[in-house]
């Protein structure tokens, strides 16, 4: 979904956002964080129609098997290789307009998580597998490519009027389950009814990180429940966020 001051990247929307929401101002753009092409169609098509952009939320993520239309693991490029390339691309409009900011969404999963570089250059994946396990440790991964992504941006933009925060959201009952098997929809089902919150519970600390003032010195930082969090040091390591960033570009075609 899109507007002229914001853009909140959610993957490949199925349903026309000015229709749900009732909100003529909504405007709706295509964007399908699965394929590079669409991403940088998206964001060619957004700057020659929008002349500001104060806000881009970086909220998409699943939990699924397979390919990108690039060949990448489908966690590992919609996760994380999507909304950086977007961000990239985006990143001199948002100085433009500044003062700005980039949202990132990961999790708390980002904890399990680890960047194993030479998997990434030979299977251009974050891991391998795909049973229910392995693609839990895949989405922790890309979780915590997140977190370091934002790390790192935080560096990149130093002396501009653009920051940047990651944040846990919660655990929030959304349909990012909706391409898993059968049998384990039914086994998570009652959890997510017991133990998950709504939707607009869980956009909470995203929008205090896209709009609440006075939070600009925490650029870089990890928000939970509205509030900094600290996080383990290979969420915070400088060489592996940096070589992240580089083997990243590398992979979209920016270097």
């Amino acid at each position: 979904m899109e507007r002229a001051d914001g853009i909140s990247s959610t993957g490949c929307a199925e349903n026309d956002p000015t229709q749900e929401s009732g909100n003529k101002e909504v405007l709706y753009m295509h964007l399908d964080l699965d394929s590079l092409k669409s991403v940088r169609s998206f964001a060619e098509n957004f700057l020659n129609k929008e002349s500001r952009l104060e806000i881009l939320i970086n909220n998409a993520g699943l939990v699924i098997g397979g390919k990108t239309e690039d060949g990448f693991g489908r966690i590992f490029g919609v996760n994380h290789l999507g909304h950086f390339l977007l961000t990239i691309l985006l990143l001199e409009r948002l100085k433009e307009c500044g003062p700005s900011r980039v949202v990132t969404v990961s999790s708390m999963a980002h904890c399990r998580g680890k960047i194993d570089f030479d998997c990434i250059n030979t299977h251009k994946d974050l891991g391998l597998g795909n049973s229910t396990l392995a693609l839990l440790m895949l989405y922790s991964h890309s979780k915590l490519c997140n977190v370091l992504f934002t790390h790192e941006l935080a560096k990149r933009l130093k002396g501009t009027n653009v920051t940047c925060y990651s944040l846990h959201p919660g655990a929030i009952k959304t349909d990012i389950d909706r391409h898993s098997n059968l049998w384990w929809r039914l086994f998570t089902a009652p959890i997510l009814l017991l133990f998950f919150s709504d939707v607009e519970s869980g956009a909470q600390t995203s929008l205090y990180c896209a709009l609440q003032e006075g939070i600009e010195p925490l650029t870089g930082c990890y928000f939970s429940s509205c509030a900094v969090q600290n996080v383990s040091a290979k969420a915070r390591d400088d060489a592996v966020a940096k070589k992240l960033w580089e083997v990243s570009e590398r992979l979209v075609g920016l270097a």
